[in-house]
């Protein structure tokens, strides 16, 4: 039960505690207009501009907190709480968005390493659920095995998201700065707010990941030792 307790109930709490936190963050800083009034969606164009980029979208998708850069379309979609918005949240979430196009462009390692793991990992993730539960109802260790590896592909996959996710947000803090699109106190303390929020579910994600790992390999240690 403590290994229960240690390897997959705390990441879970964890996990819950970085939703919170960026919901939180979010709805606290998404109320407060930024000084210099573009929204999200013009705050990227800026952003990919001062970068020298021209051949990336800043497109408005309908999935609340869905922001993300697609690297196959080279398309930056924003949600409307960002696209539309001039608020400090949308701001940041907009420029950290840009970070990833920027990393694209410049052919950054961890976010292509992260790329040529996509596949992989989108598999290992869909088969996890059968794998687990077949694994453990019908007592199957060859199933546990494979899940152990699938869960190893998971880890890797949060560990290196980790660098990727982090340099975007020290791309997004600085240049908002940089471009005056932010001003420096209570704007630019709401800009690290919500961004260190977003990370720590990254965090969280890994610790998670790691969790059901390391849980899964005392299984296994403790079926060798029958």
């Amino acid at each position: 039960m403590g290994s229960y307790l240690f390897f997959l109930i705390i990441p879970m709490l964890l996990g819950l505690w970085a939703q919170f936190r960026v919901k939180s963050a979010f709805g606290k800083w998404s109320q407060y207009p930024a000084s210099s009034g573009v929204t999200g969606a013009q705050a990227a164009e800026a952003v990919l501009q001062s970068a020298g980029i021209r051949d990336v979208e800043v497109a408005p998708i309908d999935t609340m907190l869905g922001d993300h850069y697609d690297p196959s379309h080279k398309r930056l979609c924003l949600s409307p709480g960002v696209y539309q918005s001039n608020s400090v949240a949308a701001l940041g979430i907009a420029a950290h968005e840009a970070g990833h196009a920027i990393q694209h462009a410049r052919s950054y390692a961890p976010l292509h390493a992260r790329m040529a793991l996509v596949p992989i990992t989108m598999l290992a993730s869909q088969a996890l659920p059968f794998i687990i539960l077949g694994g453990i109802f019908f007592q199957f260790f060859g199933l546990i095995k494979i899940g152990f590896w699938c869960y190893m592909i998971l880890a890797v996959f949060q560990l290196i998201t980790l660098p990727v996710e982090f340099d975007a947000s020290r791309r997004a803090k600085a240049v908002l700065g940089d471009l005056g699109l932010i001003r420096s106190g209570e704007e630019a303390q709401g800009v690290n707010k919500v961004l260190d929020a977003a990370a720590l579910t990254y965090v969280a994600a890994f610790v998670a990941a790691l969790g059901n790992l390391l849980h899964l390999w005392m299984i296994m240690q403790g079926r060798n030792r029958e």
